[in-house]
């Protein structure tokens, strides 16, 4: 869900767009402002990830209000003034609706914004998130990130080599894959998943782990080598 709030000096303005909201399951009206000092005190208090926001309002205007707020939620400007569109854009806007807005041209520019808001909030996860939990046989155990060293595949459970033994685990490898975060885990064979930080050496075609050898396959080396170059 997206908290969401309208802010808008025209009352059939904020009619039409509170409309077009309640038919969208993932946007959550928090709070309606006619004004600049509305909104600003809704901001302060509240947590928001989108507005529609109006550009030209009495005494603050819309660009005007983003100037006064630090980190300020994704923007989608609603106005009649086309001209102003170029100045809005520079805000990093998601989108930009002329007034009378469209029900289709509105669903186009929030789902824009939900699919930024998706990634931003994916890489959050993968940034905060330093441990995984798996099954191992009666037990559900938690294995930090940062203390895997490789994964071998074997058909529907994979090893996972740590720092301190290895786990078997009842997983496939894409399965495991997805668990783990892209920035440091890379498959380099259709067997095994290795932590790129934990590399001791690559030799040819091969990455080293002590006495451990393990091949990169040709499918799989262009994606290797963007983690490693």
């Amino acid at each position: 869900m997206m908290n969401c709030v309208i802010i808008d000096d025209e009352h059939l303005a904020r009619d039409i767009i509170r409309r077009y909201i309640e038919n969208i399951p993932y946007l959550n009206l928090i709070a309606e402002c006619s004004n600049a000092y509305e909104a600003f005190a809704v901001l302060e208090t509240h947590h928001v990830d989108l507005l529609f926001l109006d550009i030209q309002m009495p005494d603050i205007s819309g660009i005007k209000l983003l100037e006064s707020v630090e980190n300020y939620p994704y923007i989608i400007f609603t106005t009649a003034y086309a001209e102003y569109a170029v100045e809005g854009f520079e805000k990093n806007a998601v989108d930009y609706l002329l007034k009378p807005i469209a029900p289709e041209r509105f669903l186009k520019a929030v789902s824009k914004a939900k699919e930024l808001y998706n990634l931003k909030t994916k890489k959050t996860q993968e940034t905060e998130r330093d441990y995984m939990f798996v099954k191992v046989e009666y037990q559900t155990v938690k294995i930090k990130f940062v203390d895997i060293l490789y994964i071998e595949g074997l058909k529907d459970y994979v090893k996972i080599f740590t720092k301190n033994g290895m786990i078997l685990t009842l997983l496939n490898i894409k399965a495991i894959l997805a668990k783990l975060p892209k920035s440091n885990f890379v498959r380099v064979h259709k067997s095994y998943i290795v932590s790129v930080s934990a590399i001791e050496k690559i030799e040819r075609n091969r990455i080293i782990f002590g006495n451990t050898r393990i091949p990169i396959g040709d499918s799989y080396k262009d994606d290797f080598l963007k983690h490693t170059i």
